[in-house]
């Protein structure tokens, strides 16, 4: 039978800085099938942390995002909406009126 060893809780996950500028503590990292955040900066090259679970605020598109809808993250925009052709970041954990700027998301983790 095959085995698995554990390794870590998988909430916060060893993230490589590919880029050429540095990236700041909060700043979102699109991981193509799902976004995480900076947990630490990280100068080109360097090797820091990404949180990959949890709640966090972040830059909305204009639009109303419902109690649990979907959203997604364009990295070009530097935002979430309901657009799904976007990244996938995870679901509204709060009703987010057209005005808002922001919208509290549980990321997919």
């Amino acid at each position: 039978m095959a085995k698995a060893t554990y390794v870590q809780e998988g909430n916060n996950l060893d993230y490589k800085n590919s880029g050429s500028d540095k990236i700041e503590a909060g700043d979102i990292i699109s991981l193509t099938t799902r976004i995480g955040v900076a947990g630490t900066s990280m100068e080109a090259g360097a090797l820091g942390s990404v949180v990959v679970a949890g709640v966090f605020s972040l830059p909305k598109a204009t639009g109303e995002i419902s109690l649990g809808a979907a959203v997604y993250y364009s990295d070009s925009k530097g935002n979430v909406s309901t657009t799904n052709t976007d990244v996938p970041a995870g679901y509204a954990v709060a009703a987010a009126k057209s005005s808002d700027t922001t919208v509290m998301v549980k990321l997919l983790g």
